[in-house]
């Protein structure tokens, strides 16, 4: 079956949008009528005029879409597409942790359930996290959750104390210094471009870091002809379209492979994301009480960055 004309053709007579993560596989990026990180794919999503919105991510961007658009359809190809970084955050683990600094605000990233969001006065992304943050007076005591690694890296560029919350992206958290100094030896001329949810040695090492938008973009500009790449495997797919005359190394998460996927990302697959469309399901369902009060603090994020002219 030729999924890619079925999917189009379902799509145009649903009136339906396709929004991708730039970690979903190439075959589904290609078809999508957005690919982005989750500040784009927030902001796409709070744009959408449509009857259904598709889905290609994890669980809680899904819920983000739905959130900001409670009366729309949303699909996600696979309801078991979740996020360990969401995952490491529970709700009454968290509120009890809150508990312990009752005049701190919650600057949450968005790699979140949507439970945590209601108990956050901002989201933030890593495209926006330094611009978040920076939006609030240098002595506003701040919770940051869950990305430790995320948060250490703010902390140390806006030279705040944000209490961290010990939550990791598994996807990230897992590279070694070790696997990058091996690939810095081997390609001596090559760039190191990291995501900031690595851990902090990474970081340092790191020629730029920045969201999957923001290394997308750098290798794009420099004149760089060879990067080494420490982030999900999905990214390249956009960085090789748009740069076909340089090369994109991934850090391996161990010598036996070159790849750095995350499986969650990669539960979607085209006949998933096909039959999402023809049978509309999976979809996504909230308690509205739940997506009012989770929708206040993404509103502030997208108000702020827009303020910043971040989108």
């Amino acid at each position: 079956m030729n999924y890619k004309n079925a999917i189009l053709k379902l799509k145009k007579e649903k009136n339906a949008i396709l929004l991708a993560h730039f970690y979903q596989i190439p075959e589904i990026q290609n078809i999508a009528d957005y690919v982005g990180d989750s500040l784009g794919l927030a902001q796409k999503a709070s744009e959408a005029n449509v009857d259904i919105i598709v889905f290609a991510g994890v669980h809680f961007m899904a819920e983000t879409a739905k959130i900001l658009n409670p009366g729309t359809k949303v699909l996600l190809p696979d309801l078991e597409a979740g996020c360990s970084l969401a995952d490491s955050a529970p709700l009454d683990e968290f509120l009890a942790f809150k508990a312990n600094y009752p005049d701190y605000i919650v600057v949450s990233y968005i790699n979140t359930t949507a439970a945590i969001k209601t108990v956050s006065d901002v989201i933030c992304t890593s495209g926006n996290a330094v611009q978040i943050v920076d939006s609030f007076p240098k002595d506003q005591k701040i919770i940051f959750a869950p990305d430790r690694n995320l948060g250490g890296y703010v902390n140390r560029v806006t030279g705040r104390n944000m209490v961290l919350w010990n939550g990791a992206c598994e996807v990230h958290d897992i590279l070694t210094v070790e696997s990058i100094i091996k690939l810095k030896e081997e390609n001596p001329e090559a760039k190191l471009i990291a995501h900031p949810e690595c851990q902090a040695p990474i970081l340092e090492l790191a020629d730029f870091v920045g969201s999957t938008t923001g290394l997308l973009k750098y290798t794009h500009q420099s004149n760089s002809k060879k990067f080494i790449v420490a982030t999900e495997t999905g990214i390249l797919h956009q960085m090789r379209k748009d740069s076909p005359d340089k090369e994109f190394l991934i850090v391996p998460t161990n010598e036996t492979c070159s790849c750095n996927d995350c499986p969650y990302m990669k539960l979607n697959t085209m006949e998933k994301l096909y039959l999402a469309l023809k049978n509309e399901q999976p979809e996504i369902i909230m308690e509205p009480a739940v997506m009012k009060k989770a929708k206040k603090p993404i509103d502030k994020m997208l108000d702020i960055s827009r303020k910043m002219k971040l989108i």
